[in-house]
């Protein structure tokens, strides 16, 4: 029997279709070298980022000793921005981490137990989307003060309403259909039946809602850094060193513009990725 070949047009339009944008591309190249960056911050780091070079202070870009010049104590601007990549990762993954996980709970919650418990949930959620969470970070790190620890558990409680109502909806939805019913009857405990069959069914969104997040919190982190009430010194942070390079802005620019770059350049990268991931898993958008 002869095989029917298929129409060069339908070949065309499929390999389209698998092909990567170079944009993509791009994102997760970055992506990778910001990962392998704040990984390697203590070997990459040509300095130490409290290390002071007095001599050299507002060092302009392209210095023999300082490739991006150097701050108003002399300290060298490419070792902190790497050590502050690696600090406002490690609070944006932390924190993302943390609302993912929270609020795919709380949405598991409301969608196993139903009745009052489901309202409060959702009330809590609304009252959550309804206030601005700067200011109740503000309020709560000028109240309690502002360790690392802390910090991060502040910011793992933003955004983690979306998941709840994700993880709710979604939950509602393959409870219905016969896979859940069947695993039920054949006596699985409710905490196996989320964990082990819905989880893994609606994981691919929950992944593309934490890419979207993640820029978000990075964001939120610069921004509460930039006012004071973020990352402490001697620790450094990218909005840390945003704010304190807005003072030098008009003499020594590269001191603000090196870390305002980095955070476009990231924030943009994986909003970018998020995008994709999510077209390439919507069955709908496909």
């Amino acid at each position: 029997m002869q095989k029917v070949d298929e129409p060069a047009g339908g070949k065309r339009k499929i390999a389209k279709h698998r092909r990567v944008p170079f944009s993509v591309v791009a994102s997760v190249l970055w992506i990778v070298l910001v990962v392998v960056v704040a990984l390697l911050a203590n070997q990459v780091a040509p300095y130490q980022y409290t290390a002071l070079d007095l001599p050299n202070r507002l060092a302009s870009l392209f210095h023999p000793q300082h490739l991006l010049g150097t701050d108003e104590l002399g300290r060298d601007v490419l070792s902190r921005l790497i050590y502050s990549v690696r600090i406002s990762v490690l609070v944006a993954l932390g924190a993302t981490l943390i609302s993912a996980s929270f609020g795919t709970a709380m949405g598991f919650a409301a969608a196993h137990f139903r009745g009052r418990t489901e309202q409060l949930i959702l009330m809590l959620a609304d009252f959550q989307a309804a206030m601005p969470f700067l200011i109740l970070s503000l309020s709560v790190l000028a109240f309690f003060g502002n360790a690392l620890p802390l910090f991060i558990g502040l910011m793992g409680l933003y955004g983690w309403e979306r998941y709840a109502r994700i993880a709710r909806g979604l939950a509602i939805a393959a409870s219905a259909q016969g896979y859940a019913g069947a695993v039920r009857q054949l006596g699985a405990s409710p905490q196996r039946v989320y964990l082990k069959h819905i989880l893994p069914n609606i994981s691919s969104t929950i992944i593309v809602s934490m890419t979207l997040t993640f820029p978000e919190i990075i964001l939120l982190e610069s921004s509460l850094s930039f006012l004071g009430l973020g990352v402490q010194p001697p620790m450094t942070s990218l909005g840390n060193m945003v704010g304190y390079g807005r003072e030098y802005m008009t003499g020594a620019p590269w001191i603000m513009f090196a870390p305002a770059a980095l955070i476009v350049a990231t924030t943009l990268s994986i909003s970018l990725l998020g995008d994709w991931l999510r077209d390439r898993l919507d069955k709908e958008l496909r």
